[in-house]
């Protein structure tokens, strides 16, 4: 009997407890698909906390910055604390010393930097709850397979030309200053591929207001990349622009210029290289080893286009493949553009205002479009879509109306009766 009232004490309390908390007792069946889904309640508590702290309102930030923990996070915490348990009490923490901040009237500024991070912590929580989906890895692949490729595929077809001019003009010798300017620029590729991962963690900034920096850079040089290959899609006028670089080059006939050439000619595309994958690298958390499969991918075709090219002496669809490579060009800068504008709203630079009526896609993908449900991602990327859309109506339709020479139509001849 004794045995038989102690147990049933036992329950009394388990159910007594269970009463008292209910949100615990319910929080036991959580999914990760509910965790991932009251995640998005607990961004929007943080930027209300944010918000509120900023306005002056220091009771109702704290009391915002206690619900978003206890209603929200604690139910995402069953299934994270199986996956990861020190992410589950690095964000515990994160929420504790907020709320430490707020109630002990914390300049603002520290305020907002601890949120930077919590914010940040929120995202790696997702992203151990998430999959990697396949759209997402295909997405990564085929941006990384097309940076490392483009670019390398112009570096192949302005040696192919320089090379090719110098053997038809008998002038084998400075094959080797030209080599030695392409191997000087690989070396300076990686020198600047070290240089901007010693930046990142060198400057006193915030990672995400340095990745939008980089990002933003990124976009600029893709806008101009973008138009830039428009304008030479057809394969005449591409190598006519190529061979107008050599010949200049070679015209002043030293081995000092002809370095300079070869340098100039890989380093330029090796720079923007290692910024584009920068920035794919910044905002490709958890999606490295797709970025690395689409590098090698890109890395493979492009071997096997400068076989045909140096050896076969083969002629490629150079309009056709700028044409898609143009395509996806303004499609990357746009994720990129959306990704830039998602991190400055996380380091508290840009405010939230967020679209909750609008889908929200799973974390992997988001990162790969770069589509983020707020208003200023969404006002952001639509505006240079609508700028390429108008770019290229008046590259292939205005502007060749208004090079195209009128047709004169000779006078009818009037035979008399």
């Amino acid at each position: 009997m004794t045995r038989l009232r102690a147990l049933l004490v036992l329950v009394a309390v388990a159910v007594g407890l269970g009463l008292l908390a209910p949100g615990r007792a319910s929080a036991a069946g959580v999914t990760r698909e509910d965790a991932i889904a009251e995640l998005q309640n607990v961004r929007v508590s943080i930027d209300e906390t944010l918000d509120l702290f900023r306005s002056g309102h220091d009771a109702e930030a704290l009391a915002k910055a206690r619900s978003g923990y206890l209603n929200h996070f604690e139910a995402v915490e069953i299934p994270l604390r199986v996956v990861d348990p020190t992410l589950t009490v690095e964000a515990e923490s994160l929420f504790a010393e907020v709320r430490q901040l707020v109630q002990g009237d914390a300049p603002a500024s520290k305020v907002r930097d601890k949120v930077v991070e919590l914010r940040t912590v929120i995202d790696d929580v997702e992203r151990r709850l998430t999959s990697a989906n396949a759209g997402a890895a295909a997405i990564v692949a085929g941006q990384s397979f097309l940076i490392i490729f483009r670019e390398g595929l112009e570096v192949v077809l302005l040696l192919s030309v320089l090379l090719g001019y110098l053997e038809s003009a008998k002038a084998g010798h400075f094959r080797r200053p030209v080599l030695m300017g392409v191997g000087l620029a690989a070396l300076a590729t990686v020198a600047t591929v070290i240089a901007l991962q010693t930046v990142f963690a060198a400057v006193p900034a915030s990672r995400e207001l340095l990745e939008a920096i980089t990002a933003i850079l990124a976009v600029l040089v893709l806008f101009y990349v973008s138009f830039w290959l428009i304008s030479r899609l057809e394969h005449k006028r591409w190598m006519e622009f190529l061979k107008s670089k050599v010949w200049n080059a070679v015209a002043v006939g030293s081995t000092a210029s002809l370095v300079l050439v070869g340098f100039t000619a890989v380093y330029r595309e090796g720079f923007e290289t290692a910024l584009f994958y920068q920035s794919l690298l910044s905002f490709g958390d958890g999606l490295g080893l797709w970025v690395l499969i689409g590098l090698i991918g890109g890395l493979v075709a492009l071997g096997i286009v400068s076989v045909m090219i140096f050896r076969l002496g083969r002629r490629l669809p150079i309009r056709t493949f700028l044409s898609i490579a143009v395509v996806m060009i303004m499609l990357t800068s746009v994720a990129f553009l959306g990704n830039a504008v998602a991190a400055l709203q996380s380091a508290a630079v840009i405010d939230y205002h967020r679209l909750p009526s609008w889908p929200r896609l799973p974390i992997f993908l988001s990162q790969a479009t770069g589509y983020w449900p707020t208003r200023e991602t969404v006002i952001a990327q639509v505006s240079l879509l609508l700028v390429y859309v108008i770019g290229a109506f008046y590259m292939f339709v205005i502007r060749p109306r208004r090079h195209r020479q009128p047709t004169v139509t000779p006078p009818s001849v009037v035979t008399a009766a």
